[in-house]
């Protein structure tokens, strides 16, 4: 792989987007499926995967269940916590790698789940991400007016996209949802910095080669495996920390404010080894750092929801805290964003 490339930093602060979490909530489906069954499937030795992702059990979907399942189930949730009906919801933006359809959108069928009809809603596609950018595109809707309050949801079933007897990806994912409603605030609280980037020179380092437009599905396509997850799982975890950790620092920069600040950090759940290696980079104790992959896996564009809701219910995030996201997965696609809670 060729050198990754530098990005610069803004050369002056950004514009704050004055929002509120009004609140969070999650879904994890009900079947847990610990280390030992993937472990037995693939002919590992006993303690490898925990080893080497720090995961203990992860959860998968139940037969019948989709992506639009999870994610209302965790926007239900949300909606409860902000003290909200569907009706006061004018925007909702679903973050997913994993669609329903391919049309139409899984945002559309969380509507209707709902019961809403009339709002916009769509989906949006960055891989582990996602969320960061859906965050990033409701938040602005609601800082200028446009929607009085947005419902912003990460969703996937990654089980459905791995191939089961792929030690590199078989390992790592898990299924769930996590949803946020945001609205507008006067006091303070917002998106204080925020940094989306992408390098798509690195797209093949995570990958689902087929069931697009430049390889359709076909009887060949199926038989060579290209409808999973292909993962370069090396170069991968360097590309990661390396543009994970410069954004985290773009989104400090833009709001004129450096780690010290920060009360906690909320992280895409990818691995143990990767957020070690990112929390060394930035100089910060994991401690600071919210982590529960150990039990839900990597949930893609559903992890880092999943964390802040977990974190919002314990009295992690409260307000006047200082929150960094920070997300990164295919595209190859990054994003960070600083909130005042």
């Amino acid at each position: 792989m060729s050198s990754l490339p530098t990005i610069e930093a803004r050369a002056e602060p950004a514009p704050k987007l004055p929002i509120r979490v009004l609140g969070t909530g999650s879904y994890l489906p009900e079947r847990v499926v610990p280390n030992a069954e993937i472990a037995s499937s693939l002919g590992l030795e006993e303690g490898w995967i925990e080893r080497r992702t720090g995961l203990l059990e992860r959860r998968f979907a139940a037969e019948g269940q989709a992506t639009s399942d999870l994610a209302a189930a965790a926007a239900r949730r949300a909606l409860a916590e902000a003290g909200l009906e569907i009706d006061e919801i004018d925007l909702i933006v679903c973050a997913t790698c994993s669609p329903d359809h391919a049309f139409p959108s899984t945002a559309a069928l969380v509507a209707a789940r709902l019961g809403r009809v009339g709002c916009a809603a769509f989906d949006l596609q960055a891989g582990c991400a996602g969320f960061v950018y859906a965050l990033s595109v409701a938040a602005q809707q609601v800082a200028c007016g446009l929607s009085r309050r947005a419902l912003v949801i990460g969703a996937d079933l990654m089980s459905r996209l791995v191939d089961p007897q792929d030690r590199d990806t078989a390992i790592l994912f898990g299924d769930g949802a996590g949803a946020a409603v945001i609205g507008p605030a006067s006091d303070g609280a917002g998106v204080l910095g925020l940094d989306l980037g992408s390098d798509g020179s690195s797209a093949g380092l995570l990958t689902m080669p087929a069931g697009g437009s430049r390889r359709p599905a076909s009887a060949q396509t199926v038989a060579r495996g290209e409808h999973a997850v292909h993962m370069r799982g090396r170069a991968l975890f360097r590309a990661a920390v390396r543009y994970t950790v410069d954004s985290a620092r773009r989104a400090l920069a833009a709001a004129g404010l450096d780690l010290e600040a920060v009360d906690l950090i909320v992280p895409h759940q990818s691995s143990r080894r990767l957020l070690t290696a990112a929390a060394r980079a930035l100089g910060v104790p994991l401690e600071r750092f919210v982590v529960n992959l150990e039990r839900c896996g990597n949930t893609s564009s559903a992890s880092l929801p999943i964390a802040l809701d977990e974190a919002t219910r314990d009295g992690r995030v409260r307000p006047g805290r200082h929150v960094l996201l920070l997300g990164f997965g295919a595209g190859l696609s990054w994003g960070s964003a600083l909130l005042r809670v």
